[in-house]
């Protein structure tokens, strides 16, 4: 009997189990049949809704903390059309308020959403203001609450909704547009940047996007995802000298009729730029004028994207490499006949004259093309281009700036050099760079010979912690000792002169550089590129000024035209900065004011 019942209820317990897995099984297959899937797809949108949501940008501020480039609330006007009641009265207000084509906002507004293919909603500004929108709210609630006459019909705006989205914004306008880029959107919630930093740090600033379930209940409002916003970035730009700059830039092409200009402001002890000026500037407020302000080829940033030769201004560079080799000394002689004779060319001076016997001050004060053809000879082509190369002529300088670009240097070996290469180039000829290849390279004779990468983040602002951005040596090219004994030179040779360049109260290492430009017939043209480079103060440089002008009309030469804006960039600049005068400087740090730069 007792073994009858245990068989039963094992029989029972069987029967449940398949029943159960039966069971399980048919909700599996319900589950994954096509029309259930859609069943379920459908509930889902009823209960909710997933999309994608984009954080806010990141935030540019200068060095100071002042804001450069942040976000602003704006609105997205647009017609529900299944709500509209009165389209006249709604495009009336909205062509009045949006100042919007008053016809074609009413045929949207009249368009009926139960016709097939028809939408069920219009966008009539993807960027209204708050001014609007509070225009709109006001016509509105007049609309809602207006006494009206007998058998007059109540206004009505149904229908006409809008919805706030962040607006990438300018406050500055075009203040350092050229370094920070701009970003134009592909619609209302995103979009991308284009240029300088906004484009270099387009991913760290546009944060990572999510994908949200959002459910339609209110009661799980609070569940929604918070998305973190994109990184902040800390620049190492002053906004006050960067304005200063920039009026330094407008004045001298006015003054000087130059097609363009550039002026660099960089700290040759840590690579930062503090400010940096070029032209044509765009207001990124006004992104979509793009167009029209850079015509055809024009670069946004001439400073990091625009090769030239640069003239005289490269002597310090060949002068750097021949006396770190030892090829020549400050007091080796030079007897200037006013020609040299290299590859089947004769090299002459910038004025055709013959300056007799100089020392290597003298052919830097000069500015003689004739003996830094021979220097570059008794230094020799394979190491005057180790030299080129060791301070970054071959290469981009890194510079955390988007489009940045170099030309290709030619070297010995190459179809296209020939031996009269290493007279022109020893003299800034025939050879192009840009203005921050210079500053870099220059800036590691201002510095003991330790060449620092530009840039100009100084650091980045991600999830409340705060990352500095450390120099970074790129290279020392000449010893310390060669770069002081030039600098020493560089001081002379302005003071000698009595160039324009000179401050009242600083000591100033500078050289000028005309070059010529070349045309498709040679260099047949009077038109130059007139620039100047000097650093200060001389002992303990804080800052290097680089300063090119584009074909200046009023003079070819750049002692004229670059070696005042330098010197009228460097008076303001020392103030703002905060840098005293030699005597006071010197006084203050235990010094002899009467002390030489050297002894």
């Amino acid at each position: 009997m007792m073994e009858r019942k245990v068989g039963r209820f094992k029989f029972i317990g069987v029967l449940f189990s398949l029943i159960g897995l039966a069971i399980v099984l048919q909700m599996v297959r319900i589950q994954n049949m096509p029309a259930s899937k859609a069943i379920l797809d459908v509930a889902e949108n009823y209960m909710g809704v997933n999309q994608v949501v984009y954080p806010d940008r990141g935030n540019i501020y200068d060095a100071n903390g002042d804001l450069l480039a942040g976000n602003e609330i704006i609105y997205e006007v647009g017609i529900d059309l299944p709500s509209v009641r009165q389209p006249e009265t709604l495009a009336k207000v909205a062509a009045d308020v949006l100042k919007l084509d008053y016809a074609k906002t009413l045929e949207y507004a009249s368009i009926d959403p139960d016709a097939e293919g028809s939408p069920q909603y219009i966008t009539l500004s993807g960027f209204a203001t708050k001014d609007e929108i509070r225009q709109l709210e006001i016509i509105e609630e007049d609309y809602k609450t207006r006494e009206l006459a007998k058998g007059e019909i109540r206004p009505r705006l149904d229908g006409l909704m809008w919805t706030p989205h962040n607006k990438r914004s300018y406050p500055e306008g075009d203040l350092a547009s050229n370094i920070l880029g701009f970003y134009s959107y592909l619609d209302r919630t995103k979009g991308a940047g284009f240029f300088g930093v906004e484009e270099n740090y387009n991913q760290l600033l546009a944060g990572t996007p999510k994908a949200v379930y959002t459910e339609f209940d209110p009661q799980k409002v609070q569940n929604l995802l918070e998305v973190p916003p994109g990184a902040s970035v800390v620049l190492t730009i002053n906004k006050e000298i960067q304005a200063m700059v920039e009026k330094q830039l407008e004045d001298a092409l006015r003054w000087s009729k130059a097609k363009s200009g550039t002026i660099v402001v960089y700290n040759p002890k840590n690579g930062e730029v503090l400010a940096m000026a070029t032209t044509p500037r765009l207001d990124p407020n006004q992104y979509w004028t793009y167009a029209s302000v850079f015509p055809g080829t024009t670069p946004f940033n001439r400073a990091v994207s625009q090769t030239y030769e640069s003239g005289s201004v490269f002597k310090v560079i060949t002068m750097a490499a021949a006396l770190d080799a030892g090829a020549v000394t400050p007091q080796t002689t030079f007897m200037d006949t006013g020609s040299y004779d290299i590859g089947g060319y004769t090299i002459n001076n910038w004025d055709y004259g013959a300056w007799g016997l100089q020392d290597m001050t003298g052919c830097l004060q000069h500015s003689l093309n004739v003996c830094l053809t021979w220097i570059a000879v008794q230094l020799g082509a394979d190491r005057f281009y180790d030299y080129i190369k060791a301070f970054g002529f071959d290469r981009n300088t890194g510079i955390d700036l988007a489009g940045e670009q170099h030309w290709p240097l030619k070297l010995p070996g190459d179809n296209q050099w020939y031996e009269v290469d290493l007279a022109t180039n020893s003299f800034g000829q025939g050879i192009s760079v840009t203005p921050i290849q210079m500053a870099m390279a220059i800036g590691a004779v201002a510095n003991e010979g330790k060449m620092y990468a530009p840039h100009v983040v100084k650091s980045l602002m991600i999830d409340g912690k705060q990352m500095e951005i450390k120099p970074v040596l790129v290279g020392t090219p000449i010893k310390a000792e060669t770069a002081r004994t030039l600098t020493d030179m560089l001081v002379t040779s302005l003071e000698s002169e009595a160039s324009d360049a000179l401050v009242e109260g600083y000591t100033l290492a500078g050289k000028t550089g005309t070059g010529s430009i070349a045309t498709e017939f040679g260099y047949t043209t009077s038109e130059t590129n007139a620039s100047f480079v000097g650093w200060g103060p001389a002992d303990d440089p804080e800052f290097l000024v680089y300063v090119w002008l584009e074909r200046p009309e009023i003079s070819q030469w750049a002692s004229i035209v670059a070696a005042p804006v330098f010197a009228d960039t460097v008076r303001n600049l020392v103030v703002l900065m905060g840098i005293p005068p030699d005597n006071i400087r010197m006084q203050a740090n235990g010094q002899n004011s009467a002390s030489s730069l050297g002894e």
